[in-house]
């Protein structure tokens, strides 16, 4: 069944218009709400966002629907989607979501749905929930004495920080590190540096005044270049850098050199297995993570089971086959032993705990091996299904027997935005340029 709201990552699009529209919004909430309510107890939902201005007109209209549906509401203000999925559970929650389009602009937003286990929903209760939003059912709006209350909870932010800090693993703090921490004006800008600094680090911050418009706007883990200026400016250790709902991150090491989540998960798994902590015998991941790091992780005898874009799936696939530590070359990265979600700052967390332990440097311990040559380009495209084309096709067909064995060719829709993403990797650095060039040529030619 083709989704008409739901994407890879909740519902997205631009804020005021389409999806995120404030009467589609409160019908996301009225059927959200119908769908789960259980039994004849008060529901509870919370609701968090990030620091974009049309999440104040999202977090009514969103309320509003769920209200109507009988549920009581819980407003967190501006938290990390983590804290939502985290709160989701400890507040014994029927629902949770998250206001947020994630690293897009602030022109953007979006809705994350958590289960009452703090879980993203599956793709079948999305469905559900898409369903009753074009044809909401007759027994949608609860009676004049079930409508819901709302509450603000004013305390979401130092409940996060408290539960960040109890998953350090280090046996000694913080202190002594310098850190540069950009939050990318996001929905962190009031935990992450608070967490680091009470675990004793000294903390340089950037990225920490959000003003509704400035979200992931030079800043933050999909523009990580103030990160590692900064650090080579006050000579820090270490740069963090989170995305605007803080569910991803990158690093900086002390030269200013980024890390991906690809070596993160390197660093995190295998230091894990070494104190017996790793389940599963390896760790789940994308298909957009790079070959090296598979390369790797089978040196050490350890697997890399690979899953379709969107940590979503990275968790599902965990949760089926009793992994505990996967994500995306992003910056996704999701240790179930904690969280149900991907968390940026515990994934911080447990690699500042291996530098304390090394008592290394940040380019010695996060740099595990060398990546392959991968290059990823973007191609617009206004409407249609240009990858069915038979020139595309047969172009894509060509490409892979160039790269053969040793490379690979990832082809693929945005889930969230009009792109067609166009990834090849391998061996050969001029190879790959080359075969990425001619497909995007061929697919933008076919989408014209």
């Amino acid at each position: 069944m083709t989704r008409k709201y739901f994407g890879t990552d909740g519902v997205r699009g631009k804020a005021n218009s389409g999806s995120m529209s404030p009467d589609v919004v409160m019908k996301i909430g009225m059927a959200a709400g119908q769908l789960h309510r259980r039994g004849g107890h008060r529901h509870r939902v919370v609701i968090g966002k990030d620091t974009r201005l049309s999440g104040y007109m999202i977090e009514q209209a969103l309320t509003a629907g769920l209200l109507a549906a009988g549920m009581d509401v819980f407003l967190l203000g501006p938290v990390p989607t983590p804290a939502v999925a985290m709160l989701t559970r400890s507040m014994r929650a029927d629902l949770g979501v998250m206001i947020s389009a994630s690293h897009n602009p602030f022109h953007d937003n979006g809705i994350k749905i958590f289960g009452p286990d703090g879980y993203k929903l599956s793709d079948d209760m999305e469905l559900k929930i898409e369903a009753l939003i074009d044809q909401p059912s007759p027994d949608a709006l609860a009676g004049p004495r079930d409508i819901g209350r709302a509450k603000r909870i004013e305390d979401s932010g130092a409940r996060y920080i408290e539960f960040t800090k109890r998953t350090y693993p280090g046996e000694s703090n913080l202190d002594g590190l310098r850190i540069v921490i950009d939050t990318a004006n996001g929905a962190s800008y009031k935990t992450a540096n608070v967490a680091l600094w009470e675990l004793g680090a000294e903390i340089f911050e950037l990225g920490n005044d959000p003003n509704g418009f400035n979200i992931n706007d030079k800043c933050g883990s999909t523009a990580p270049e103030a990160m590692c200026d900064k650090v080579r400016e006050v000579r820090a250790d270490i740069g963090i850098a989170l995305d605007g709902d803080a569910d991803r991150v990158i690093i900086s090491d002390e030269k200013g050199n980024v890390i991906d989540g690809d070596q993160l998960m390197a660093l995190i798994a295998t230091s894990w297995a070494a104190r017996g902590q790793l389940k599963g015998g390896g760790l789940v991941a994308t298909i957009m993570s790079n070959l090296g790091l598979e390369r790797f992780l089978q040196g050490k005898g350890l697997s890399l089971a690979r899953t379709k874009v969107g940590d979503r799936y990275v968790v599902e696939h965990m949760r089926a086959h009793g992994f505990n530590v996967g994500g995306e070359q992003s910056g996704h990265i999701v240790m179930s032993d904690y969280a149900t979600t991907g968390d940026g700052l515990l994934a911080a967390m447990q690699v500042l705990a291996e530098v304390v332990r090394q008592g290394k440097p940040v380019s010695e311990v996060c740099r595990l091996f060398e990546p392959l040559p991968q290059v990823l380009k973007n191609v617009k495209f206004k409407g249609g299904k240009p990858l069915e084309d038979n020139v595309v096709q047969k172009a894509i067909a060509d490409a892979e027997k160039r790269l053969g064995k040793g490379g690979r060719l990832v082809i693929r829709p945005s889930g969230t935005e009009p792109l067609i993403r166009v990834m090849a990797e391998g061996d050969d650095s001029a190879k790959v340029n080359g075969i990425v060039d001619e497909l995007c040529g061929v697919i933008a030619k076919a989408a014209a």
